[in-house]
């Protein structure tokens, strides 16, 4: 029925079929698992839509109360209903829009869901089981804020705190703060795997060095009042870890350990060509400066420890 109104999902595994950006949703799927639920009547929850709404955190609790079908996703700006008819999802997230705004309350929203079921069972085809009665949210997403002191602000709200100024030190540092984030993230993967013990202590090792230098760049940001920002360049080079670890989180045992080495071989070779040209070029505070050369030494020292592990690997 999803593919003779959608057309073929975007997705299709053995497990779920996803449709993209259909109509107001911006998310539709089916899935294999099929989950009981008995409001308003005994069924199977197995069809799930997804609209951009900004829901307010006051309001979690008052959504919970009146579906535990629907779901929210406050960082990525989502709100979901699950069930087994597309117009019961619309019903859903049309009575959940109707709490957030206070148009009701969680016991009079399920009282109206039971009704409109009964009157969809009837063939009366009420509003809220067959059009969206709200337009889903521009720009719903919300980053939360950071409560590590030093964290590194993103570029909207750098800029707006340093009256639209940012780079320069501020970027040097954010770009040393998703270096470090980008080993810690693949060693801390790599000690959850079957790899050589030597492998292993290698990334336990880049784990606790690459924290400690997080934890003083963040601490000397604090120190000469420069917050490291994320700019659309650091947030590339984060965005690039993550797609190279998750293309080697499928393995395991030695092919994992092959990889890993190799990675982190790239990835140190690259971090020192970025402090060489970029980073220590930018840089204008000497205590900047000086832990970008400390930075150096230690990223050269991790690549050189690969490098000897990489004979010992298998082909």
């Amino acid at each position: 029925m999803m593919m003779a109104q959608y057309g073929p999902p975007q997705e299709a595994t053995s497990e779920k079929l996803v449709w993209h950006n259909q109509g107001p949703y911006k998310r539709i799927m089916v899935t294999r698992q099929e989950i009981p639920h008995d409001f308003p009547r005994p069924h199977m929850d197995f069809l799930e839509h997804t609209v951009d709404y900004r829901v307010p955190a006051d309001k979690a609790d008052e959504l919970l109360a009146y579906d535990g079908s629907v779901t929210i996703n406050r960082t990525a700006g989502e709100m979901s209903a699950r069930c087994d008819l597309e117009g019961h999802n619309i019903l859903t997230l049309n009575l959940a829009h109707d709490i957030i705004t206070g148009k009701t309350d969680p016991r009079s929203a399920r009282i109206a869901f039971g009704q409109n079921v009964t009157e969809d069972s009837m063939g009366k085809n009420p509003p809220y089981v067959t059009t969206l009665q709200f337009k889903p949210a521009e720009n719903p997403k919300d980053p939360d804020q950071a409560v590590i002191p030093g964290s590194p602000k993103r570029m909207a709200q750098q800029a707006s705190a340093n009256g639209g100024a940012a780079g320069g030190d501020a970027e040097v540092l954010g770009f040393v703060v998703a270096i470090d984030d980008n080993e810690i993230l693949a060693a801390a993967a790599a000690a959850k795997k079957k790899i050589s013990p030597e492998i292993l202590q290698y990334a336990k090792m880049l784990h606790a060095q690459h924290g400690k230098n997080l934890d003083d760049t963040l601490k000397l940001g604090l120190q000469i009042g420069v917050t490291p920002v994320e700019t659309q360049a650091v947030d590339k080079l984060r965005k690039k870890g993550a797609v190279e670890l998750a293309g080697m989180l499928p393995l395991n045992g030695e092919e994992f350990g092959a990889a890993y080495v190799a990675a982190m071989i790239k990835g140190h070779t690259e971090a020192l060509a970025m402090i060489d040209s970029q980073l220590l070029k930018n840089a204008q505070h000497p205590q900047v400066q000086e832990h970008l050369k400390a930075k150096r030494a230690t990223v050269s020292m991790h690549l050189e420890q690969a490098k000897k592990l990489q004979p010992s690997v298998p082909n």
